[in-house]
């Protein structure tokens, strides 16, 4: 079976897959609901690549100035980032964010505060395996702020916190998610195929039941129809946390189909390496 990244989804697409052998980058929230201001440190980030491209990724402020989200949402950008906190942000069609006046050179500190944005630098771990190398994920990356930000950051998990989740236990818990990906829903004609949907695009949360822990990766099943959760991750949401007892545990990675049903896979970010890295910008645990 293929890996859909659960990834930076292109900010003019419906739906567009990235595919490698194993997983692919995750998108929207499937199931949940409309988040309103019960995450207000969970932030929308978007950026170009060098072909002119622009996505769009979740992340979080883990600190004043820096911004928790995946490896792929940071890798291969050019220019500067956006980033909004709105949880709101656009019901339907046109896209409320202007496009960069040279794509192909990302945008600048300039456009973006001029719509009225921060900015940030993107940061990607430097053992990312860009998902040829299962045992070593790493798929963590940072936006560092142009400017502080005043909300108040998200906390980190502790060291090895995952480790306390037997298999037995772990298929028993319960684990937030949040962030602003596409939303899968019927189309309101032609094929009627649940299908991941860019509008309204808007900050939703969910949750997912602990499903497999490896030293790299936290996977659960997401599923709407789940009794024991509200739904999964989707195509957008990359990059956005996943949560326990109100600490991040890691961020969305990939997901198994097209549709966001099934497994869905968390970067974990309670490791030591991951870690060691993040207090390189002054983010440490909790």
């Amino acid at each position: 079976m293929r890996l859909r990244f659960r990834t930076a989804l292109p900010a003019v697409a419906a739906a567009a897959l990235a595919t490698v052998t194993a997983a692919v980058p995750a998108a929207a929230i499937t199931g949940g609901e409309p988040d309103g201001q019960d995450d207000p440190n969970v932030g929308l980030i978007l950026f170009y690549d060098s072909n002119g491209d622009r996505f769009r990724c979740s992340a979080t402020l883990v600190a004043p100035s820096v911004l928790l989200t995946a490896a792929h949402c940071t890798d291969g950008i050019v220019g500067k980032v956006l980033v909004t906190f709105k949880s709101v942000i656009a019901k339907e069609e046109p896209s409320p964010f202007a496009p960069a006046a040279h794509p192909k050179k990302g945008y600048t500190r300039a456009e973006i505060e001029k719509m009225g944005y921060l900015s940030g630098n993107p940061r990607t771990h430097p053992d990312y395996s860009n998902f040829t190398d299962v045992d070593n994920w790493f798929d963590v990356g940072v936006v560092l702020l142009d400017e502080r930000s005043n909300r108040a950051p998200a906390e980190l998990a502790p060291r090895n916190y995952l480790a306390q989740f037997t298999p037995n236990v772990l298929n028993k818990t319960e684990f937030p998610v949040v962030g602003y990906g596409t939303e899968v829903r019927k189309a309101e004609d032609g094929p009627q195929n649940p299908t991941p949907m860019s509008y309204p695009l808007l900050r939703r949360h969910t949750s997912v039941i602990g499903q497999k822990l490896t030293d790299q990766i936290l996977q659960a099943n997401g599923n709407e129809n789940d009794p024991r959760a509200g739904g999964g991750t989707c195509f957008g949401d990359s990059g956005g946390p996943i949560f326990h007892d109100g600490v991040i545990v890691g961020v969305t990675s990939y997901g198994y189909t097209s549709n966001c049903r099934y497994i869905d896979g968390y970067q974990r970010v309670d490791i030591k390496d991951v870690q060691t890295w993040l207090a390189r910008f002054g983010v440490t645990p909790s």
